[in-house]
């Protein structure tokens, strides 16, 4: 499995545990601060995933300019 793939999923699960731990802030009422916080999340590991992406093509791109020389 690709680490642009398998560190976000992994990333996914831990903000599902903290998301029930933290629970009780929705419970109380905070909703923006919670939800904010689980979006503000969900935006951190999307950029992370795109950017593992472009890092693993640009690695094949480079192995592969080398094989050619």
């Amino acid at each position: 499995m690709k680490r642009s793939t398998s560190l976000p999923l992994i990333f996914l699960a831990y903000l599902a545990v903290m998301s029930y731990v933290g629970r009780d802030e929705f419970y109380k009422g905070h909703y923006l601060y919670y939800f904010g916080i689980i979006g503000a999340t969900l935006l951190v590991i999307v950029l992370l995933h795109f950017t593992l992406k472009r890092r693993e093509r640009m690695r094949r791109e480079r192995e592969n300019d080398t094989k050619r020389k």
